[in-house]
């Protein structure tokens, strides 16, 4: 795994030696990353498949994924990568694409839960008219998961990795979940929409599904396990792009580049997502992310600090329930 500096782009050159030492070999592996095209998910994407991963890089824009399947090519020659074109805000679409995948009938060893959408100025709805931010960031991801649960119990007995692991679900949370609070009364932001009030509550969701559903794959004695993580803050189109106005726009073009020198780069928040996915350190259960200052930026990848609204489990069964009844997803 470990190569010649000279030949990785620059934003890499720093890790190879620590994850040389973490990551197994990852040949043989399948992993689909959502949202891989861009943001912390093309890092991960490269570096996995670096590793020796056969990468299936998600997008919901083909051309935009073309490009990036193009872009990891010429960067990783070596890497067996392919581009699954799926919209999180539809659940047609997550069923179709999961539905095309299992007819594939191959195992898939790793699935990372990682687009997202954060904070868009105005209430926008998915197309089976979802707050955006909820239908994107939890609802599309349940569904993507529970549906392509036969693929990665497949894994267990069928995977073509090189060095064996057992299948992980990563899950990409976020410290904003701190902030968070599930309103039940109030899931899609009808009543009154705040964005970042509406973007904390869904990386809460999906932190507490992570730990619901490494729960109830413990008590079904499978051997897939549940992962989350979180980025800390990098400076990804996340934060960049969006529906602003031409003076907010100006401002996050401007703060842009200073959250990266202060901050971390895409890569910087890709690693503990890489932990998660690949590690033998990482636990199911747990939730990992950057050891720097209050974990928004650091070389170094640990546990990270789990809210105490994230840990309570009643509240968690109810909102996989709910999750359930709006996308009609159950898993086996």
């Amino acid at each position: 795994m470990k190569q010649n500096a000279a030949s990785l782009p620059p934003d890499a050159i720093w890790r190879t030696d620590f994850f040389a030492g973490l990551v197994p070999d990852q040949t043989g592996r399948r992993i689909l990353i959502t949202g891989a095209n861009s943001g912390i998910g093309y890092p991960a994407a490269r570096e996995l498949a670096r590793a020796g991963a056969h990468v299936l890089l998600g997008s919901r824009d083909r051309t935009k994924g073309e490009a990036s399947v193009e872009r990891l090519r010429s960067e990783v020659p070596a890497a067996s990568v392919e581009l699954s074109v799926f919209d999180l805000a539809s659940l047609d679409s997550v069923r179709e694409f999961a539905a095309r995948e299992l007819e594939r009938g191959l195992p898939l060893d790793v699935l990372i839960d990682n687009a997202g959408v954060m904070a868009p100025p105005k209430r926008l709805e998915t197309k089976d008219g979802f707050e955006l931010q909820f239908g994107t960031n939890v609802l599309g991801h349940f569904a993507l998961t529970g549906l392509l649960m036969p693929a990665l119990e497949m894994s267990v007995t069928a995977s073509a990795a090189v060095v064996p692991q057992a299948p992980r679900v990563v899950i990409v949370a976020s410290i904003a979940h701190k902030r968070g609070r599930i309103d039940f009364e109030d899931l899609q932001s009808t009543r009154s929409y705040v964005p970042m009030r509406a973007y904390a509550q869904t990386k809460l969701a999906d932190l507490m599904l992570a730990f619901e559903l490494d729960r109830r794959l413990r008590a079904k004695g499978s051997t897939i396990e549940s992962i989350a993580a979180h980025p800390g803050v990098a400076n990804t189109n996340l934060f960049q792009v969006g529906d602003y106005n031409p003076v907010e726009k100006v401002i996050r073009r401007v703060v842009g580049p200073l959250i990266g020198a202060l901050l971390g780069t895409a890569l910087d928040g890709a690693l503990p997502t890489i932990y998660a996915a690949a590690a033998r350190g990482a636990r199911s259960g747990g939730y990992y992310g950057p050891q720097g200052f209050r974990e928004m930026r650091g070389g170094d990848v640990g546990e990270a600090e789990v809210a105490p609204q994230a840990l309570d489990e009643a509240v968690s069964g109810r909102l996989w329930r709910r999750c359930e009844e709006l996308t009609g997803v159950t898993f086996g």
